[in-house]
């Protein structure tokens, strides 16, 4: 797995620098080890959550009792969505990140998602970076949650 991108939505790259933790959140995603195919994902998501809980974030924090909502990661004001699975899901992704920021339980956040071409070499339909950057240009006035997209292959 390499980095190929980063797309910055709202200025997030300043506030993940200002915190020092862009070029380790990037890091994250360089690891030789993991070749992108099918039924890579459990094993990208393992290296990710190992990666996450290391540097002192929590998992799967829950945003919502009653609906039973969770987000991949959170740090402070920081939290993160790593996205292998169906595009369908990456939208829903977003919305749980803007719910965080408008209740003002974060300031900034973090995605991670496969490139086209890696996320064909997963599997059918799979969330891929160049469509979800497109959408968040697109959604530029309605997602404005500081994003720091990370794509890797």
């Amino acid at each position: 797995m390499k980095l190929a991108f980063v797309y910055d939505h709202h200025n997030a790259s300043a506030e993940w620098n200002r915190r020092e933790f862009e070029e380790w959140l990037t890091g994250v995603f360089v690891v030789p080890g993991i070749t992108l195919k099918p039924r890579c994902t459990t094993q990208i998501r393992e290296h990710v959550s190992s990666a996450f809980s290391k540097e002192g974030w929590a998992l799967d924090v829950k945003i919502d009792q009653l609906l039973n909502l969770t987000v991949f990661a959170m740090k402070g004001d920081l939290a993160f969505q790593l996205q292998t699975g169906n595009m369908s899901r990456a939208p829903y992704d977003l919305l749980k990140l803007q719910y965080l920021y408008q209740s003002e339980k974060i300031n900034c956040a973090g995605m991670a998602v496969p490139t086209r071409d890696a996320a064909a070499a997963i599997g059918d339909n799979i969330a891929n970076a160049e469509r979800l950057s497109n959408e968040l240009k697109l959604f530029n006035r309605i997602i404005t949650v500081p994003i720091l997209l990370v794509a890797f292959y």
